[in-house]
């Protein structure tokens, strides 16, 4: 800590820190339970499908692994459920036999494109409390906090 920094300010960020947490928090709980009672997946499932909708070549496991900042065993269970369920597919990297590039098929295209829809509503509900100049507020003091890393 910085010795620099008066006592107050320094529980106030305390105070944000553990705001923020407890909000992220109740959103994730909210969306969570969104997704398994409207359609009967898993957030991890979500963001599999979401980072793979945004990289319509595929990505390597490795790739995966490292967008989502979870480590390899947590993707390969996801990505095998997912291989079961049709929404994605493996396939061998070109020289490199070891690797593998997983991309969602059509249907898995087709049902995240639909879950989105219905994510977006259910944060932009759980946000409502907010409004335009307060919501660029709230961005650009978060980004300012990101800039600072």
């Amino acid at each position: 800590m910085n010795m620099s920094v008066p006592k107050t300010e320094s529980k106030q960020r305390l105070r944000v820190w553990l705001r923020l947490l407890r909000t992220q928090r109740l959103i994730e709980a909210s969306l969570r339970d969104k997704l398994r009672q409207g359609y009967d997946t898993t957030l991890p499932r979500f963001d599999v499908l979401a980072a793979l909708y945004r990289e319509p070549d595929g990505l390597r496991m490795s790739q995966l692994s490292a967008q989502l900042m979870v480590s390899n065993g947590n993707v390969t269970g996801i990505v095998d459920r997912l291989v079961t369920d049709g929404l994605v597919e493996r396939a061998a990297v070109d020289g490199d036999r070891r690797a593998m590039r997983v991309r969602l098929t059509e249907a898995g295209r087709a049902q995240f494109t639909e879950i989105a829809g219905a994510h977006e509503t259910w944060v932009s509900d759980e946000l409502a409390a907010l409004r335009g100049g307060e919501l660029d507020s709230l961005i650009a003091l978060l980004e300012k906090i990101e800039e600072d890393k």
